[in-house]
């Protein structure tokens, strides 16, 4: 199966950080599963980097480089993500959710037939058969 990572889930696997939750680590280490990050994520690192070095300590270039000796595969940005994210939809009452970050990588995933690791409680909101909640 392919399987796109969250930003924060991504970071968290390269740095077997505690905070992984479980069920993504599995997800992660079958061995039949095809883990992708997308340059939507680079490009996060990479803004938040530059505005907050403290915070994100590491670099859009250094996230690709340890992702790739982690040997997951990259998933570029094609226009067909960016016309799904007109698709995606929020039903009324849901709490607000303003990362266009993450509405891209829902695209990205739900374009690609992809399912989408993540953590953030607000993502499941979007009822999207290709978010795994964890």
């Amino acid at each position: 199966m392919k399987v796109l990572l969250d930003t924060h889930i991504l970071l968290w696997a390269l740095a077997d950080d505690e905070r992984l939750p479980q069920k993504a680590r599995e997800i992660i280490l079958q061995g039949e599963n095809e883990i992708y990050y997308s340059t939507v994520s680079v490009w996060e690192v990479s803004i938040k980097h530059s505005l907050h070095p403290e915070q994100i300590p590491i670099s859009g270039h250094a996230l690709s480089g340890y992702c790739r000796k982690a040997g997951y595969q990259t998933l570029p940005l094609w226009d067909e993500h960016a016309w799904a994210l007109e698709t995606i939809t929020r039903p009324p009452g849901a709490p607000r959710h303003n990362d266009p970050f993450d509405r891209m990588l829902i695209a990205q995933a739900k374009s690609e037939g992809m399912l989408f690791v993540t953590h953030d409680a607000l993502l499941p909101y979007y009822n999207e058969t290709c978010i795994i909640a964890v």
